[in-house]
C-alpha cells in the first residue's frame, strides 16, 4: 500500500496490475474487477499498463479464459492467441532467463531455472505455493499464465492463501487518499456521480421561479450552494447507500429544518449545515449540501 501512496505513476500502475493478478490468483474475480475500475477511475491511465510484458499479457488473457468471462474493462486489451502464448509459455518455464547475462553463464555451466518456474513446469501448485510463501513478491503471473491451472484458481484454490477483499479494499483505499476526487463545476460534480452510479444523464435543472416559490412554501432561504445544485439537477434518483434527493416542489419543512430526501433522512438546518442520518452508522454533520455530495462521490470512488 505504501507503494501505491508514495512511488513514481509507472511503479503504482506495477503495483496494482500485480495486485489485480494476486486477487485473481485466489480465485476473487470481483474483488480484482473492483480494484481495477478504482485504479482506472483514479488514474484515467489506460488498463494496458496493467498488462506490461508478455508474462502478465500472458497472464490476463489466460484468467479470463478461466473465469469465462472478458470484463468489460479489458476491451482495451489486445486478445491473444490461447493455443500459441500457451506453448510459448511452456518453453518460458523451462528456460533460465532472457538476458544477455543468463546467455553467456549458460555457455560456461548449465542454465538455472528459478525453482518457481520449475514447480509449474513440473505441474505442482503444491510446490510452488510452497516456494512462493517464502518470497515477498512472488511471480503470480507466470502462475496464472499456465493455462493448467486457471481452472483450478478461477475456483478458489488460492494456492497463497490470500485475503483478496482485505487487499485489494487496502489498495483502493490508498488510490482515493492519493488521487481524491475532483468534483469541479456542479454539472461535472453531478455528472461524476451519476457516472460512477452506472446511470445516465441528470434531471433538468429547476428553474429560478420554482426555487422561489420553494422558498416562499417552506419559509426559509436555501443556500447558495444547494439552490446552484437544483438549478443543475432538480433533485437526484436514489442508489443503494444514498436516498432520492427532492425535486424543488417536494421540499417540506419539519419543524426548522427543511427535508431533503426520501426517506426523510437528510434535512437541511437553517445554519446551512446538512444532517445526514444513517439506522447503522449514527447522525453525520455535513458543512453544506455541497460536501455532502462529494462526501457521496468519495465513497462511490
Amino acid at each position: 500500500m505504501r507503494d501505491v501512496l508514495t512511488a513514481s505513476e509507472t511503479q503504482v500502475d506495477d503495483r496494482i496490475g500485480y495486485a489485480v493478478l494476486l486477487a485473481a490468483s485466489a480465485g476473487a474475480a470481483e474483488d480484482a474487477d473492483r480494484l481495477v475500475l478504482a485504479w482506472a477511475r483514479a488514474t484515467e491511465r489506460p488498463v494496458s499498463l496493467l498488462a506490461q510484458g508478455h508474462v502478465r499479457a500472458r497472464a490476463f488473457a489466460m484468467w479470463f479464459e478461466a473465469r469465462g468471462v472478458r470484463p468489460s474493462w479489458a476491451e482495451a486489451l489486445v486478445p491473444l492467441d490461447l493455443d500459441a502464448e500457451e506453448a510459448a509459455h511452456e518453453a518460458y518455464l523451462k528456460r533460465s532467463g532472457e538476458s544477455t547475462l543468463a546467455t553467456l553463464v549458460s555457455m560456461v555451466e548449465p542454465p538455472r531455472v528459478d525453482p518457481l518456474n520449475a514447480a509449474l513446469a513440473d505441474g505442482s501448485l503444491e510446490d510452488w505455493a510452497a516456494i512462493a510463501a517464502g518470497r515477498p513478491l512472488p511471480d503470480v503471473a507466470s502462475l496464472l499464465a499456465c493455462r493448467r491451472f486457471g481452472p483450478a484458481l478461477a475456483a478458489g484454490a488460492n494456492p497463497l492463501a490470500l485475503d483478496a477483499a482485505a487487499l485489494t479494499g487496502d489498495l483502493i483505499a490508498a488510490l482515493r487518499h492519493r488521487y481524491p476526487p475532483t468534483a469541479g463545476s456542479w454539472p461535472e460534480l453531478v455528472a461524476a456521480v451519476l457516472r460512477l452510479r452506472g446511470e445516465g444523464v441528470a434531471a433538468p435543472g429547476a428553474t429560478v421561479d420554482t426555487l422561489d416559490l420553494a422558498e416562499q412554501r417552506l419559509r426559509a432561504r436555501l443556500p447558495d450552494d444547494y439552490r446552484e445544485f437544483l438549478l443543475t439537477s432538480d433533485g437526484l434518483p436514489a442508489d443503494v447507500i444514498f436516498p432520492r434527493l427532492l425535486p424543488a416542489g417536494e421540499l417540506w419543512a419539519r419543524g426548522d429544518v427543511v427535508v431533503l430526501s426520501e426517506p426523510a433522512v437528510l434535512t437541511l438546518a437553517r445554519t446551512g449545515h446538512v444532517v445526514e442520518y444513517d439506522p447503522e452508522l449514527g447522525t453525520t454533520v455535513h458543512s453544506g449540501f455541497r460536501a455532502l455530495m462529494e462526501h457521496h462521490l468519495s465513497l462511490l470512488t
